[in-house]
């Protein structure tokens, strides 16, 4: 794939070759996750199908899913992750309830815990879409870092130091990743 983008640079002005390589990057991770299911199409058709998954596996309102799923899908885009699995890990996370606050006291969709995030994602953490872009980035920083998606689920129940440093944590976060991995397998039935 490298050496077909590379060749590409050369033909395509920079601004086209960058939007390509984004959009080959996004395909790419979909079908390396098997998610092959929502490669082409608009966003709204995409944000749509989701939805309909979102609701069969997960029994989530219609609004709720019709509102989430557009942001889950951009967001998905942007940081390069499948959206089945983000969709998955809000399922784990807060079952769909924007409202959740955890006792460690992370918030929103995706958990995030602004006492550690808030630099790095400022503005409100309990906004649908700010939290769903930060969770993403967090989740997608991981996998960069641990280089596969189950370590990077782990890491984002658990943290790195964590999930390195205790044996307890370290299941802890493997077996967040199984119900995770566990949530995706159940929305992938759905669609």
């Amino acid at each position: 794939m490298t050496h077909h983008l590379s060749s590409l640079r050369l033909k395509l002005p920079s601004v086209h070759f960058f939007s390509f390589k984004s959009i080959a990057i996004v395909i790419t991770t979909l079908a390396f996750t098997g998610c092959t299911s929502f490669n082409g199409g608009s966003v709204a058709k995409r944000s749509a199908k989701l939805s309909t998954g979102i609701q069969k596996a997960y029994a989530v309102a219609p609004d709720t899913a019709n509102r989430v799923s557009p942001m889950i899908i951009q967001s998905a885009e942007k940081y390069a992750v499948d959206p089945l699995l983000l969709a998955a890990m809000i399922r784990q996370e807060s079952s769909y309830r924007n409202y959740a606050i955890s006792p460690a006291g992370a918030v929103g969709l995706t958990q995030v815990i602004p006492r550690y995030w808030q630099q790095i994602c400022p503005g409100d953490l309990s906004d649908e879409y700010h939290n769903i872009n930060c969770g993403t980035y967090i989740l997608a920083s991981y996998n960069n870092k641990a280089g596969s998606w189950p370590k990077a689920l782990a890491y984002y129940n658990v943290g790195p130091t964590g999930y390195n440093s205790n044996l307890k944590m370290k299941k802890q976060g493997e077996k967040y990743a199984q119900q995770v991995k566990q949530h995706h397998t159940t929305l992938k039935d759905a669609l």
